[in-house]
């Protein structure tokens, strides 16, 4: 009897060894165990937290979003910067004012008859053949014959709105009249003829168009201001 009791009592307390260690096991489990949703965070190489369970993922594009961001700031910039540049081109005359103004070693002046005969007018072209931009003021002073040392005068109504900057190798026109194209008027032949540019006073020796020159009348000879297009029609002075 005593064998048999004692072999009972053993088999309960192995049992309840069994039962109770499975519970702690389990508890450790339920414990150990992540709940659905939960995060944990782990600490990155370069020391930023990121989640293990996929927050890693948002950080990351979060980090994105900022990129474009900073993206979208440079945009922002670049588009301030053109509307900058914008204000600036609209000041011609401030952005004119600080680009020199032509001398004559800066431009090449040449002559051409206007329209058909009688050749009451000549175009003179002045094209800039430096490797900078200048700014040509005023009207081109002419004298053609010897015997007369005044310009010839200029026309007024001529002058343009804007001031005439020319880039390298741009061209710039002045319309000049020579005569009202009369038989009865005092023409003098002119082979050359001298132009000197406002603000500088080298004299600049001109050909004058034609095989045997041109015809002067002193008295009726006009001239033009500069202009960046060349103008329609002898007839307008």
């Amino acid at each position: 009897m005593n064998t048999l009791h004692r072999t009972a009592l053993l088999a309960a307390a192995g049992t309840a060894l069994v039962l109770s260690l499975t519970a702690c096991q389990g508890d450790g489990d339920a414990n150990s165990a992540p709940t659905s949703g939960s995060s944990v965070n782990v600490q990155s190489p370069s020391g930023d937290a990121s989640d293990a369970s996929g927050t890693t993922g948002a950080t990351n594009s979060t980090g994105s979003s900022s990129t474009s961001g900073s993206t979208g700031s440079n945009s922002g910039g670049g588009s301030t910067k053109t509307s900058g540049s914008s204000g600036s081109a609209s000041s011609g005359e401030q952005a004119s004012a600080s680009t020199p103004v032509c001398a004559a070693g800066d431009v090449r002046i040449t002559a051409a008859t206007q329209d058909g005969p009688p050749y009451t007018h000549i175009v003179l072209t002045a094209k800039n053949t430096s490797r900078h931009s200048c700014r040509l003021t005023g009207f081109p002073h002419i004298q053609f014959l010897e015997s007369h040392k005044q310009d010839v005068p200029a026309v007024a109504k001529s002058k343009p709105e804007a001031p005439v900057v020319l880039a390298a190798g741009d061209p710039a026109y002045a319309l000049v009249k020579l005569s009202d194209g009369g038989r009865e008027e005092n023409n003098e032949p002119v082979t050359a003829f001298s132009v000197m540019l406002a603000g500088d006073p080298t004299v600049i020796a001109v050909t004058a168009p034609g095989s045997e020159g041109i015809a002067v009348d002193p008295a009726k000879a006009l001239t033009g201001y500069w202009t960046p297009e060349l103008r329609n029609g002898a007839d307008d002075f």
